[in-house]
């Protein structure tokens, strides 16, 4: 039977560790009171925190044997992820905590897959929960007031809390398609490409559009590595850009990676290569000063890459599509990578592409599975779109 985890430190949270599980267990779930502290429970639980030391990869001594919190909150973290990734009887998993609590409860939270229901009660809700939560699906509620003991607004919330973890965990979401899914990778400057792709397919497929800001490359890599995507439509490369030239929207260093590792069929493209990602105009690095820019909103300003950038960015993607064994095809739009690379537009610079196409045609080795494909096309025009879906179904089969 699914069980749903509460989790806290049952040494500085008892109390309210102990009223939130009796909630969720009159709210009609079954509970397992799972204890993440590092001095001792002061309630009764079901899982104990040296059950949960013992996941730690060095054992127990190195979360409960050490006299530093850092260090005993950052091996408990590494320990809960680990005692997660073990279970197979988790239906949802709800936590409350402060800073430590929060930061040890998601670490074993972003292992669980997605759907499946995470709920964070925590001060530190209405911050920047971006290192807490990353590309997961954990829903972040603020606790209100310090978890210092239990009063009438805290019992409110953790009692609102424990209902809506109940319901997610007894009427869990269907899939209703059926369909495969695939991924793609999407910018502004390169919707209408996208947006005609999945019209094109989404009879036979179920689309994934990704907003290609670091974190929805991340993510879309992640259902690959998970076994959940079909195929990738990977239009919009241009996280690359920030990862190498220090903009604030980075791939890591494994883009791409997921593809290889999971032979998919691929079909890629240089979509917003053009450009690197910066807040406003005050935040760009000094070394940039006096390059050319264009002003996006007023929180966010472009950057266009240089010929030299070009050619490294060509090269980096080269060396990673080399490393894929299955079904690969890389189609270059010969008239522009984005909305502002065309003719007119703000980033047009036929020198600074051809940098690209070239550098990508001289480093990625070409075979039956492994093509670059030049198209005398503009990215965002139909054809290209056309072509992209064309070449999909073509390796898709094979």
């Amino acid at each position: 039977m699914k069980r749903i985890y509460v989790v806290g430190t049952a040494d500085t949270k008892g109390e309210e560790l102990s009223y939130l599980a009796d909630c969720v267990s009159a709210a009609g779930g079954c509970v397992a009171r799972v204890d993440v502290g590092t001095r001792g429970a002061a309630i009764a639980v079901d899982v104990t925190a040296e059950e949960i030391a013992a996941c730690h990869p060095s054992g127990v001594e190195a979360v409960l044997g050490t006299n530093d919190r850092g260090t005993a909150v950052a091996g408990m973290g590494e320990a809960f992820a680990g005692f997660i990734r073990s279970r197979d009887d988790i239906g949802a998993v709800i936590g409350i905590g402060g800073g430590g609590g929060t930061s040890v409860i998601t670490a074993g939270m972003r292992e669980l897959p997605y759907g499946l229901p995470k709920l964070m009660v925590t001060t530190l809700a209405s911050g920047d929960v971006s290192p807490y939560v990353d590309i997961s699906d954990i829903i972040m509620m603020p606790s209100v007031t310090d978890m210092a003991g239990l009063n009438g607004l805290s019992r409110v919330i953790l009692g609102n809390a424990a209902r809506a973890i109940a319901a997610m965990a007894r009427n869990p979401v269907r899939e209703g398609q059926g369909l495969p899914s695939l991924g793609l990778s999407m910018f502004g400057v390169t919707t209408p490409c996208v947006t005609a792709i999945v019209e094109e397919l989404r009879g036979s497929y179920d689309c994934m559009v990704f907003h290609a800001t670091g974190t929805g490359g991340r993510t879309m890599e992640k259902l690959a590595d998970s076994g959940m995507l079909a195929g990738v439509l990977d239009i919009t490369t241009t996280e690359v850009c920030d990862l190498l030239f220090g903009g604030v929207l980075p791939a890591t260093a494994d883009r791409f990676g997921a593809i290889a590792r999971q032979r998919l069929p691929y079909v890629g493209s240089v979509g917003a290569l053009d450009m690197v990602n910066f807040w406003a105009p005050d935040t760009i690095p000094e070394e940039y000063r006096g390059r050319q820019f264009y002003r996006h909103n007023p929180n966010v300003t472009l950057m266009r890459t240089t010929p030299a950038e070009c050619e490294a960015i060509g090269r980096w993607i080269g060396a990673k599509l080399n490393l894929c064994e299955g079904p690969v095809r890389f189609l270059i739009p010969e008239k522009g990578v984005s909305a502002l690379d065309i003719e007119g537009g703000a980033f047009f610079d036929p020198v600074a592409d051809d940098a690209l196409f070239s550098a990508l045609e001289a480093t990625i080795e070409q075979s039956p599975l492994r093509r670059i494909i030049r198209l005398p096309l503009h990215i965002n025009d139909p054809e290209f779109a056309a072509a992209a879906v064309a070449e999909f179904h073509e390796i898709a089969v094979s």
